[in-house]
Parts: structure tokens; sequence; C-alpha cells
């Protein structure tokens, strides 16, 4: 099957295409924002999976950055307490 007649929806990205949304998710408010319009969209699949990914990233920092700010802060204020 020749990629003309591949649907919208199922075209494949190009290594550029996936280089440019790897910048643009980076981005600090705007990127964020289209993460999640991309994550909710149907307009290509493999698009809205790999937005999908990249937020699942944001989480799993977002958690990580959470945990080691809560264990710095216990330490903190144990040392204090001695």
């Amino acid at each position: 099957m020749s990629y003309d007649k591949i649907p919208v929806e199922y075209r494949p990205l190009s290594p550029w295409a996936y280089f440019g949304y790897n910048i643009l998710f980076s981005l600090p408010v705007i990127g964020f924002i289209l993460l999640i319009i991309f994550s909710l969209s149907n307009s290509n699949i493999n698009r809205r999976n790999y937005a999908r990914s990249f937020f699942v990233i944001y989480i799993i920092i977002i958690i990580a950055v959470t945990i080691i700010g809560l264990a710095g802060g216990f330490t903190y204020l144990i040392e204090r307490i001695k």
C-alpha cells in the first residue's frame, strides 16, 4: 500500500515530526496545553499515542520530584528537631 492511500489518521510520523513534537512538548505552558490537545484528538493516531506517552513521562517526573521533595523536606525537619 502506498503512502498516499493510507488514511490520514493512520499515517506514520516522520523522524523530524517526532523531533519537532519533542521540542514543542518541552515548552513550559504552551507545550503542556498542546500535549493535552494532541493526546485527546483523533486526527492522527500515531501523534495521539506519542502525546500520551509523553504525558505519562510528565506524570512520572512529577511524582518522582514530589517524592524527592517530600523526602528532602522531612529530612530537613528531622535534622532541625535534633
